[in-house]
């Protein structure tokens, strides 16, 4: 090899080409990680209506670190996820020192189970609400498939004037619920066998019966469509009087 200047000279090009290919990458280095490209600018965009913009930014910024190039984002992404009310987040840079956040706001549903809430998505969350929402309360992992019965029957209600204020999924699988109406609330049994199906002959046969019993007077406060064929509707305080005894 040494009597080959040939190969001499293009190991020696390669190795010169390796060093100032070091060095290049070491002024890269050096230079991304200046004071001069750090961030400055944290813009936050999206219609927020309960989480507070300076809070966010605040977040970015205790845990932003580095500078334009360096910055590790997806560090500040999962500590704005876990802000209250922020279900998603995207970060972009803009040069030549901002940062722009974008924020998706929860958008709440109902209350799921005790502590949470469920978006129009199904999708569970915590966060400090005080308004009026309706309960939804099943096993974990199954709040999407509560939230979507509860927007089906809830639309399917509407016809009788019915509003549902609770829908439980039991951990055994039995479906129950609570709706409003003008005379007060109406517990709905639906057990576990084609739920959607009993409230649907429900609905059918509601305007000849509960609706005729209720402007005759009577209230009913519970039906129990476990019943092949029909239904049987509970009158709250009634009391079936005892037969008479033949002689």
């Amino acid at each position: 090899m040494w009597d080959d200047a040939r190969r001499m000279n293009v190991t020696a090009a390669g190795l010169v080409l390796l060093a100032l290919g070091l060095l290049l990458a070491g002024a890269l280095a050096w230079l991304v990680r200046q004071p001069a490209f750090a961030v400055h600018e944290v813009v936050i965009r999206g219609s927020l209506l309960r989480v507070n913009a300076g809070h966010l930014e605040a977040v970015v910024r205790s845990e932003l670190s580095g500078t334009f190039f360096t910055m590790n984002l997806d560090n500040s992404r999962e500590a704005l996820g876990s802000v209250p009310w922020v279900r998603r987040v995207a970060l972009r840079r803009q040069w030549p020192r901002r940062l722009e956040v974008t924020i998706e706001e929860q958008v709440p549903l109902a209350r799921w189970n005790e502590v949470g809430l469920v978006n129009i998505e199904g999708e569970s969350f915590v966060a400090d609400y005080d308004g009026e929402l309706p309960q939804l309360s099943g096993p974990e992992g199954r709040s999407v498939e509560v939230t979507g019965r509860y927007r089906e029957w809830s639309a399917a209600l509407l016809s009788c004037g019915l509003t549902v204020q609770e829908l439980r999924l039991s951990p055994r699988g039995a479906w129950r619920l609570v709706a409003a109406s003008a005379d007060g609330p109406l517990a709905i049994e639906m057990g576990r066998d084609e739920p959607g199906a009993r409230l649907a002959r429900f609905i059918a046969a509601y305007g000849r019966t509960v609706a005729v019993l209720t402007r005759g007077g009577t209230r009913i406060d519970h039906v129990d469509l476990r019943y092949r064929n029909g239904f049987a509707a509970r009158v709250p305080g009634f009391k079936e009087r005892p037969s008479k005894k033949v002689a």
